[in-house]
């Protein structure tokens, strides 16, 4: 018999990842949300994947034909970004440096870095959608910045261990 729902979310949340914002557009609307999981698919074609639940506000959006997608990494000073795209019902692009690259979908100038992507393909699964997107373009935008993580249900700052001191 699988594990519970509450048994599998904690599991995962002992899991650290990184911050992103997922963005998508079609046509005149756009929406974006926060996440803790995309994965890497394939670097040729370069392919990454996004998980949207059916019932959020972006899957509409996701569904049509005409959509494109961006994935925003966030750095370890986006707290509140990150939290207006997770909880939000304000015009969430209000905050943030928003602009456009080639699928017109929206991308954070002033994150970690992004990267603009078209829908490859859709697999629906029970309580999610996966989207594969393929990268179009993909810039990092603060290489000097740390990024934004998330571990046990609490954003994170990503700290570098001391060298490994050898007796002699």
């Amino acid at each position: 018999m699988p594990i519970s729902k509450d048994e599998f979310k904690n599991m995962l949340s002992y899991y650290p990842s990184g911050v992103a914002i997922i963005t998508v557009k079609a046509g005149d609307e756009k929406h974006g949300i926060t996440v803790s999981a995309f994965s890497s698919v394939s670097a040729e074609p370069p392919l990454i994947a996004v998980f949207v639940d059916h019932r959020g506000r972006s899957q509409p959006i996701f569904q049509r034909s005409d959509a494109m997608f961006a994935v925003n990494i966030l750095t370890e000073d986006q707290v509140e970004l990150a939290n207006r795209f997770a909880f939000s019902q304000e015009d969430r692009f209000a905050m943030g440096q928003w602009a456009e690259d080639d699928t017109g979908a929206p991308v954070l100038e002033d994150g970690l870095a992004w990267m603009d992507c078209t829908v490859y393909s859709r697999v629906s699964v029970p309580n999610n959608t996966i989207y594969i997107g393929e990268i179009q373009q993909a810039r990092i935008v603060q290489p000097d910045k740390k990024p934004l993580l998330y571990w046990n249900r609490d954003y994170r700052h990503l700290t570098t261990m001391p060298e490994k001191v050898t007796e002699l």
